[in-house]
């Protein structure tokens, strides 16, 4: 499949024209929205959804051989926040705050994104393989690794929290890292009888209800872009350079690492997302001074779109080239 007809494939998918809907009801201002509470509660059926089967998936695997897998994934868990913290910091000229925020955020995965990747491998006939989740689970810890870089370079600790490891603890509380790993722990002990029980609801439903959460992912999406100004011309191209770069970097890697053509691809598109769930969390509680006009527009309003509208299809493209 070429470039541009994987691209058009890629924007008539029922999941990327959901968040374009979303996108084009924020940006006319509709009434469309969806209560908080059913947004939260779609984020905890996704996740742990994505927990469970992977967990499936997990206890049919070798496990010997994930040991390149866990070895690219650490490699880029510190290699993503670090880079972002210096090109931040030296060609952006942030202050160190606003610079380990924007860290923070591409050192963590966007949820949307990876849900989108992993059903964009599905449709393509390239499921990626349930290992991969806990790559997701492993890859939140670059939200840590940014924050100790802030603390490390101010020279701060303070007598109230925020030391190494309480950054740990708040980092294992949030919901991500419970629902992944809590989910793959059910999955992995889990029966066939058992799982036959319940895999009607986190099977079947799956992508309707990822839908209704780009939907709202879209709408969110397009009233951030009014802070757009805020982030300025920098952090536009910062928001799709990196990313791509970010994306290629993580395909070439599970490449060489032997994974599956459809992991590489959604590996590289977790390494070329940015949270905008829980990295603001933790931003706002340790890094009070970081701007969220800056790191949440750039996140939510730049390289969320730019993901599913374009990176997912370039990356895919990329990681055939690579298996032809």
């Amino acid at each position: 499949m070429h470039g541009l007809d994987l691209l058009l494939s890629n924007l008539i998918q029922p999941i990327v024209l959901a968040f374009l809907l979303g996108t084009i009801a924020g940006a006319v201002k509709s009434e469309l929205e969806l209560p908080e509470a059913i947004v939260k509660l779609l984020a905890i059926y996704l996740l742990f959804s994505l927990g469970i089967t992977g967990g499936r998936e997990l206890a049919k695997a070798d496990l010997a051989s994930l040991g390149p897998m866990i070895g690219i994934t650490l490699i880029m868990t510190f290699g993503i926040p670090t880079l972002a913290y210096l090109v931040t910091r030296r060609l952006g000229q942030m202050d160190v705050s606003n610079a380990a925020a924007i860290a923070a955020h591409y050192g963590s995965v966007s949820t949307a994104t990876f849900f989108a990747s992993m059903s964009f491998a599905s449709s393509l006939g390239t499921p990626a393989d349930g290992y991969i989740t806990a790559m997701v689970a492993f890859m939140e810890f670059g939200v840590i690794y940014a924050l100790v870089i802030a603390r490390v370079v101010q020279g701060q600790t303070r007598p109230e929290g925020n030391n190494a490891p309480e950054l740990l603890m708040s980092v294992i509380r949030g919901r991500g890292i419970l629902l992944l790993i809590g989910g793959m722990t059910i999955g992995y002990l889990a029966s066939d009888k058992q799982w036959q029980q319940i895999a009607p609801f986190f099977e079947g439903l799956f992508r309707g209800m990822l839908m209704l959460f780009l939907l709202e992912m879209g709408i969110t999406a397009a009233r951030s872009m009014a802070a757009f100004r805020q982030v300025g011309m920098f952090m536009a191209a910062f928001g799709t350079i990196m990313p791509m770069a970010h994306g290629i970097l993580g395909v070439t890697l599970a490449y060489y690492a032997g994974m599956s053509h459809g992991s590489s691809f959604v590996f590289g598109a977790i390494c070329a997302s940015a949270s905008f769930i829980d990295a603001p969390a933790a931003c706002r509680a340790s890094l009070p001074l970081a701007n969220p006009g800056i790191y949440l527009t750039s996140s939510l309003g730049v390289t969320l779109p730019f993901n599913l509208l374009l990176g997912l299809p370039t990356y895919y493209s990329y990681a055939t080239w690579l298996y032809r």
